[in-house]
């Protein structure tokens, strides 16, 4: 076939695009790779004897650190150790009223009567079920972690404010920081520090400093240029107009950071509460979860959940300035009358625990909450309904995951699909999916043709057994055409380190359930944020709830997957995809219901139906963010990786965890920084993508 009939054939390609051309030239090399991966072994499994043994050296050049500084970093651990346990003693000392007053006088500043209601309501649940001490051990790590994190991302910001060109290397290490798992860095940080709250303590404020950094930087970059020009000419100093003038300015979305960092603290405080070794409660929800009582394992996580959306309400509004236009009460608690009430507070409980020892204590529970009555329940439910869910699970397992994972050839058999998988199946699936691709491409143009060429392809041969040169192609091209040859190279040099450490493997589960997670989030949360988009009810309701999934700590996700579904791979997908299906829900519907108000009615003058209006002026427009969306899900999926390991998983998150059980720092670094990279990679395309993209979008 001519160009000139391929362009009648296909309306979307009227030339030969250089674009078309390096994709047709990379799908033949794919195709090239799976013809003699039978007959050439190393194509698909790439030799051990070729593999770089990066983990030993970075173990001997841990074990040379640790030897030379560990007696000062024990000495940081004994320092902080101090103020810790004085924090959780001064905390349990402090009786439940006290701490009741302290907290809604807060909220009734900070968010008016309806968040001090939503507090009296959160604090009575933790007081009914038994767990006020457990959380005040939490509040004391909490309270000492943020801090640190604040502090340290604060002067970070201002550095990567004041050294533009050091901009790359700090958002390299924040993306690091942010995405690899809070176990990889465990064993270090252990050997260093010993075994106790402070590792939990220094884990939860490395992990919190990327927001801090993040919103310090971004609330200085948007400072206007008058207001700088305002604190020159009133004669300030290049010192005196950064901190009078510049941060002051900054200092709203410097509060958001805060916010965010808080959050991040109080997402990992399960995590810290495997090495810290006391009683907080995301110990209590840990030892739950190891006892299979799941009835215990959902009050405690709804613990967590109330402590993050109340700390977030209550960080939000003095970020945002709420209480400058408050009205009635919390107006009055403004300045030295809130000092004078916290002062109140502070003194009511002291004379309380001196005068009534015991009127500040907490029975163990009150019993109006009946736990094993819970976990009863819950364990009827799952033997009642255990045909129904078993009949899912097996579905999704055998007809897309397992097809995914080992490809069609390895997967169909005639007890799991009811038929075997002969030659003229075969060419059935070949006639379809080119049949779709001819489809699409006759529509829309060769880039969705190709899109599921590619993806009939993984189908059929799996990632596990891919060639790994035809995917080093494919995902370099993928890169290098959308965001340009610098973050092309990245990705082929970040695959080519999975390779020669031996993680290609691991990291290949990882993408596939990652990648069936994503798009099935993407699936399910762009069609509840379309829904949002087109009816406000429907996004008053599920705005509380898009807040739950994301203020819940990762490990709560297991506890409703572990209760229907056992261990296995299927559960961490269902971990994976509530714990990263708010993104796209809240990107699709924010960027559908802020596309041009003129740009949209002038379709609608021109005839379009609500189908052509979506389709057509909506989602093209609003592409851009529900890209960022995209991205964001992504993001959510790869660092749920780790956590969702615990329930069966055979990806790079359990390969963190075979590095924890055997005190591997090098293997829990090499597979920790390659679930970085990955994240890195995605992250780095889709903004440069978005980038080029949105100019255009705003003509």
């Amino acid at each position: 076939m001519t160009t000139a009939e391929l362009g009648r054939a296909l309306p979307g390609v009227r030339r030969l695009d250089p674009g078309l051309a390096i994709w047709i030239a990379v799908f033949a090399f794919t195709a090239l790779c799976l013809a003699f991966s039978g007959a050439i072994p190393w194509l698909s499994s790439y030799p051990s004897s070729w593999l770089l043994p990066v983990s030993d050296w970075i173990d001997v050049g841990t074990d040379w650190f640790d030897n030379i500084f560990q007696p000062f970093f024990r000495a940081i651990s004994w320092g902080l150790d101090t103020p810790m346990r004085g924090l959780q003693g001064f905390l349990q000392w402090l009786p439940w009223p006290a701490g009741m007053f302290l907290v809604c006088v807060l909220t009734m500043r900070a968010g008016g009567w309806r968040l001090t209601v939503f507090a009296l309501i959160s604090l009575l649940y933790l007081i009914l079920v038994g767990y006020w001490h457990q959380s005040m051990n939490t509040m004391a790590l909490v309270i000492l972690a943020v801090p640190l994190s604040v502090v340290v991302g604060f002067f970070i910001g201002i550095l990567a404010f004041r050294l533009p060109k050091a901009m790359p290397a700090i958002e390299a290490a924040l993306d690091i920081m942010q995405t690899m798992p809070a176990f990889a860095y465990l064993i270090p940080l252990l050997l260093l520090f010993g075994f106790g709250p402070v590792v939990g303590l220094i884990a939860s404020a490395i992990y919190a400093i990327p927001p801090m950094v993040r919103n310090t930087l971004l609330g200085l970059q948007r400072v206007p240029p008058a207001i700088k020009e305002s604190g020159t000419m009133s004669g300030c100093t290049t010192r005196q107009g950064f901190w009078y003038v510049e941060v002051p300015t900054a200092m709203p979305q410097i509060l958001v950071g805060v916010n965010q960092t808080v959050m991040a603290v109080l997402s990992v405080v399960i995590i810290a509460s495997i090495i810290g070794g006391f009683e907080d409660i995301g110990w209590e929800v840990l030892s739950a979860m190891r006892k299979a009582q799941f009835g215990q394992s959902l009050v405690s996580g709804l613990v967590i959940a109330l402590l993050a959306m109340l700390i977030d309400r209550i960080s939000l509004g003095f970020a945002h300035n709420r209480p400058i236009h408050a009205k009635g009460v919390a107006r009055w608690l403004n300045g030295r009358t809130l000092a004078l009430a916290l002062a109140l507070g502070l003194a009511g409980g002291a004379l309380l625990r001196l005068f009534a020892p015991g009127g500040g204590d907490i029975l163990p529970r009150i019993g109006i909450f009946d736990l094993e009555g819970l976990n009863t329940g819950v364990l009827h439910i799952v033997r009642d309904y255990s045909h129904q869910l078993d009949a899912i699970k097996n579905g999704v397992l055998y007809f897309v995951m397992l097809p995914l994972r080992i490809g069609l050839l390895r997967g169909v058999t005639p007890y799991s699909w009811g038929f075997a998988l002969t030659p003229g199946v075969i060419a059935g699936y070949v006639v379809f999916i080119l049949a779709v691709a001819a489809f699409l491409g006759y529509r829309f143009g060769w880039q969705p043709a190709l899109a599921v060429i590619a993806a009939g392809t993984f189908f059929f041969e799996g990632f596990v057994h891919f060639p790994w040169p035809a995917y080093l192609a494919l995902v370099t091209t993928l890169c290098w055409r959308m965001a340009g040859w610098r973050i092309a190279l990245f990705g082929f040099l970040s695959l080519a380190f999975m390779l020669v450490t031996g993680m290609w493997v691991p990291m290949m589960f990882t993408t596939y359930l990652c990648g069936v997670s994503v798009v099935l989030c993407l699936v399910i949360g762009g069609a509840l944020g379309l829904w949002a988009a087109n009816s406000d009810r429907v996004s008053t309701v599920l705005r509380p709830i898009n807040d739950t999934l994301q203020t819940m700590p990762q490990f709560v996700f297991l506890i409703p997957a572990l209760m229907f579904f056992q261990v296995g791979e299927f559960t961490g997908l269902i971990a994976i995809m509530l714990y990263a299906i708010v993104p796209p829900i809240r990107y699709v519907e924010h960027g559908l219901r802020n596309v041009r108000p003129d740009i949209v009615e002038a379709g609608r003058q021109m005839g379009t139906t609500p189908s052509q209006l979506l389709w057509q002026v909506k989602l093209p427009l609003a592409m851009p963010v529900v890209m960022l969306g995209v991205n964001q899900t992504i993001m959510a999926a790869l660092s749920m990786v780790a956590i969702a390991a615990l329930v069966g998983t055979r990806d790079l998150g359990q390969q963190v965890y075979i590095s924890l059980e055997n005190a591997d720092a090098g293997q829990g670094f090499v597979s920790g920084i390659s679930i970085a990279l990955l994240a890195m990679i995605s992250d780095r395309t889709i903004r440069a993508w978005v980038e080029r993209k949105q100019p255009a979008s705003r003509k």
